[in-house]
């Protein structure tokens, strides 16, 4: 079992934070379970910026994010966090806007450490589906998926022009 910095409460799910002294190392979904108060500076911190996201999801994460990924990961979570908040791409156009193919951006998506700070749950399906999430095309993470869309509907999204 992990050891998590803080462990964070939101509704049907807590949040895991990992973090060295100066950097997040790893957010994780996971089934409910008691909060843990924050072991460090940066966990602190961390917690009190995803409390700000729940309250309200235009919230724009500062958090210092460890490199991570390969290459080609990072060009996918790049394009992933400049999706506005309330909106949506296809796996299909994320790959079109950095030449890749689907499939790979839904397998860079699955190995995102950063969940909620770069946010994977907007990438959906080509009909606009949910599609799946963290590598899992059902259960416990889908749902959250599908509350972490709901959640960021509720707060008017800014205009988004890149759709044909």
């Amino acid at each position: 079992m992990k050891s998590y910095a803080a462990l964070l409460s939101a509704p049907s799910f807590s949040i895991g934070i990992e973090c060295n002294a100066d950097e997040i190392t790893g957010i994780s979904y996971l089934e409910p379970q008691p909060e843990v108060a924050p072991k460090t500076p940066l966990a602190q911190e961390a917690v009190r910026q995803l409390r700000a996201w729940l309250a309200d999801p235009a919230f724009e994460f500062g958090l210092p994010l460890a490199p991570a990924g390969t290459h080609f990961q990072r060009r996918v979570w790049t394009r992933i966090a400049a999706i506005p908040t309330g909106q949506t791409l296809s796996y299909g156009e994320v790959a079109a806007a950095i030449r890749s193919g689907p499939r790979a951006v839904g397998n860079a998506c699955g190995a995102n450490p950063y969940p909620i700070v770069v946010p994977c749950h907007r990438v959906v399906a080509a009909n606009h589906a949910i599609g799946g999430f963290a590598r899992s095309s059902g259960g416990f993470l889908l749902e959250v998926k599908k509350w972490l869309l709901r959640h960021e509907r509720q707060s008017p999204p800014p205009p988004f022009h890149e759709r044909g």
